[in-house]
């Protein structure tokens, strides 16, 4: 370009001025050139295009001038950028959005920022929503903008579509736009202040709004809707919110509301069933109610399709999705399960899941998860993901489940508090449901086996903490329900359908674990057949149960039905037969025959030490019995000659801390008693109390046993009023571990009666009596040996309360 003059142009114009000849070499002008001469100067304005001078001729067929997009003026305030969800049907106010709506300062420091975190399906988009439309529509905002924050690229072109509106940033560089609208939110001094209110729904990861978080600003406000729990996204004036599930109230509210829109109305006790079931999530709520119009059924019909454990969650969606859903129920936390496995260490998150599934959604113990059948399922179940596996190969630690449960939590899939050992773990029914629909019946069968298996190995043999035992007993019985008990009835029946009966009866809870082993009894006969030792396990354990529930005559006819079965089945010589003969004599004692009990019982160890050593176990076991029924048939001496030699031999055989040797220390102390010596009993007891206070726990059934004996040989000692005190801070203890109802906590309140009386007071005595009657008559029933005893105590101490009176009237 020659003979040039000046050219100016203001910005996104174009000038030219200026002659532009041949190119050198080229043989003229070339394709595309322009020659201009005579020109002086060219001014444009903004978006024009000015040349000055002759143009002389353009060579190309096609000559293309790129002119750059005119920048347009800045929105007029107040401005919104994005699009606010619709609100959905039957919207629920709710305590959260109240906590929204709260003063900016909170205790002093100002609020910039609100996350709203919460699983899949609680609705904290609608919240979120329903704040922006009410400031909005309310005038207090000059911008608002709606961002969808499911990855940085959507928040990068929201925030460049705020630039360019906002602050005329250049539209062809989104990431440069983006910046220019974030300084633009900063105040600047002078300036007229814009409040702004910036709404990030749904952020899935907090690295995504790394260099994107808004800047704090007295004038702006910036709220976040989010799955993560992750500490990144609170801070810097952010406060989580955390926004959980519908109260009843509100469930059944949003139930009826969207029925009622459709002409439908339902029972009440039904809707409140269904919302109980799905659990008072929103999504499926909300979903529900669909469903039911879509394919006009009733509740109850729906609620039966949720409960058939062979439906999948997905059967349950209607087709199509209301209120602008993005995803069925059944699909609603695939996203955040996919983002909990790439987290450290990776693929552990949904094989931890799949072992959450098929527990108690209220409460699991941590010490099932990170048992090593859990850590053994881990390791061979891990998720192969995009990452570099091969780093993440090798033993799964404690540390790693822990870990992996973390990372659940982060996500919202469960939640989390090592701080609640017993409740560790919670997890929403639905969500469980979701994981198991996942799984193939094969490896649901074996997963079942697997926690079957955890639940074993978390579970103490001597059960000093009985809320860890309460927990363990309700997660195996949920484990039953969501695998189905074929899954444990696999060629055996898995050992923890015993244990859960064992320990019902441990802690007193009789007609529990009766009702238990009759049900065990009955399915192993149905899966396994009558004959299999696992059926006939289950009925000597049903036996037993009787027993402690009062029907010993009916346990005596059982147990002898038993040992005929296991004669024939197993031979006469086999453990469980030898354990059945010792079972059934000792029954025979419990229902009045103690003298046929020792005799019988006498049979059995000379058998016994026939085949086995005097310290094997089971001769140590049936010793102990034969010097208890000794005792009882009325040779006194005889059986106190031989429990210190027994006591001795527990002590060196099993251990002195065994719930054996304890038992017959115990018993021990019984027979001191009974033979008169008070004094003796009440020391070794007293030694026993300190000892089982530190092996079982001062809360163990055991343990207040040992003080309920203990007590009422104070009293034969002498020690009325001391007793009455013991016994009286021991019943406050019980109705709080076993509960009013408890059979031990009965005996005890006859105990407190009964010494109350023979410190003096007949007529309180009685009174006691009276009323332990009617609550033993409600729990146990009037044929119970303990209801009539009772009966038989009321009487005395009425009619010795009637002499008393007698006696002070004669004296007045």
């Amino acid at each position: 370009m020659t003979d040039t003059g000046n050219a100016k142009a203001a910005f996104g114009a174009t000038a030219v001025t200026g002659y532009r000849g041949p190119v050198p070499g080229t043989g003229g002008a070339p394709a595309g050139s322009v020659r201009v001469s005579g020109t002086g100067d060219a001014n444009v304005s903004e978006g024009g295009l000015a040349n000055t001078g002759y143009i002389h001729q353009v060579n190309a067929e096609q000559l293309t001038m790129v002119q750059q997009r005119p920048l347009l003026e800045p929105a007029v305030w107040p401005h919104q950028v994005g699009v606010i969800p619709s609100r959905a049907q039957s919207f629920q106010h709710r305590a959260e959005a109240e906590r929204l709506r709260a003063a900016v300062e909170d205790g002093g420091t100002a609020v910039l920022g609100q996350v709203l975190t919460g699983m899949g399906g609680v609705g904290k988009t609608q919240l979120a929503a329903d704040y922006a439309r009410t400031t909005w529509e309310g005038g207090h905002l000059d911008v608002l903008v709606w961002v969808t924050a499911s990855a940085r690229s959507p928040v990068v072109t929201g925030f460049a579509q705020a630039g360019v509106e906002l602050c005329r940033a250049d539209p062809d560089d989104p990431e440069k736009a983006a910046r220019t609208f974030l300084a633009w939110l900063t105040p600047k001094p002078g300036a007229r202040p814009c409040q702004w209110l910036i709404v990030l729904d749904d952020v899935a990861d907090p690295d995504d709004l790394r260099g994107l978080w808004p800047p704090a600003s007295p004038h702006g406000r910036t709220l976040v809707t989010t799955r993560r729990r992750d500490a990144a996204l609170v801070g810097e004036g952010r406060r989580r919110i955390e926004v959980g599930l519908f109260t009843g109230t509100e469930a059944l509210a949003h139930l009826t509301t969207t029925l009622a829109a459709h002409g439908r109305h339902e029972p009440v006790d039904q809707l409140t069933a269904l919302a109980s079931e799905l659990g008072h999530l929103p999504l499926a709520l909300s979903q529900a109610a669909v469903y039911l119009i879509d394919f006009s059924e009733d509740v109850a019909t729906y609620r039966e399709l949720l409960a058939d454990r062979t439906t999948a969650l997905a059967d349950t969606t209607p087709d199509r999705l209301p209120d602008e859903q993005a995803v069925p129920l059944a699909a609603a936390w695939s996203l955040s399960l996919d983002r909990a496995d790439s987290l450290r260490p990776v693929g552990l998150a949904r094989p931890m899941l799949h072992l959450a599934a098929l527990l108690d959604p209220n409460g699991i113990p941590q010490t099932i998860l990170t048992s090593q059948p859990a850590l053994t399922h881990l390791a061979q179940s891990r998720t192969r993901t995009g990452q570099d596996f091969t780093a993440e190969r090798g033993q799964i630690s404690s540390r790693d489940a822990v870990r992996a449960l973390r990372a659940l939590h982060r996500l919202h899939l469960i939640d989390h508090d090592p701080d609640a050992p017993h409740q560790a773990v919670r997890i929403h029914q639905l969500i469980q449901r979701a994981a198991r629909d996942s799984l193939t019946s094969t490896v649901l069968d074996q997963l079942s086996r697997t926690v079957a298996d955890a639940l074993l190995a978390a579970w103490p043999d001597v059960e000093r903490d009985t809320a860890l035992a309460q927990f363990l007993r309700t997660n195996s019985t949920a484990l039953v329900n969501h695998a189905g008990e074929d899954a444990l009835y696999r060629l055996a029946a898995h050992e923890v359908l015993y244990r859960v009966g064992r320990s019902l009866g441990q802690v007193g809870q009789v007609s529990a674990a009766r009702d238990h082993f009759a049900q065990l009894a009955d399915a192993a006969s149905r899966r396994l057949g009558p004959d299999h030792p696992d059926t006939l396990a289950a009925r000597h354990h049903l036996a037993s149960m009787q027993v402690q529930a009062g029907d010993a005559a009916g346990a005596v006819a059982a147990f002898a039905e038993l040992l005929d079965d296991r004669v024939r089945v197993l031979g006469p010589d086999h453990p469980d037969t030898v354990e059945t003969r010792h079972w059934l004599a000792t029954t025979r004692g419990q229902a009045g025959d103690p003298a046929g009990a020792a005799n019988a019982l006498h049979d059995v160890l000379e058998d016994l030490l026939d085949a086995e050593s005097p310290d094997h176990p089971d001769a140590l076991h049936v010793r102990h019995l034969l010097a208890y029924w000794q005792g009882q048939a009325g040779n006194l001496e005889a059986s106190l000659a031989a429990c210190p030699e027994l006591v001795e031999d527990f002590k060196r055989v099993m251990g002195p801390d065994h719930p054996g040797t304890l038992a017959v220390r115990s018993d021990f102390a019984g027979l001191q008693g009974d033979a008169g010596d008070a004094a003796g009993a009440v020391a070794n007891l007293a030694e026993l109390l300190d000892d089982m206070v530190r092996v079982v726990g001062p809360d163990h059934p055991y343990t207040l046993t040992t003080r309920a004996n203990l007590a009422g040989l104070q009293g034969h000692a002498g020690d009325a009023a001391g007793a009455v005190a013991n016994l009286a801070e021991l019943l406050d203890d019980m109705v709080r571990v076993l509960g009013p109802d408890h059979p031990s906590t009965l005996h005890t309140r006859g105990a407190l009666a009964k010494v109350r009386g023979v410190a003096g007071n007949a007529a309180e005595a009685a009174a006691g009596f009276a009323e332990l009657l009617d609550d033993q008559m409600r729990v146990l029933g009037g044929d119970h040996p303990d209801t009539l005893a009772a009966r038989a105590e009321l009487a005395r101490w009425r009619q010795m309360a009637a002499d008393q009176d007698v006696d002070l009237s004669t004296d007045s």
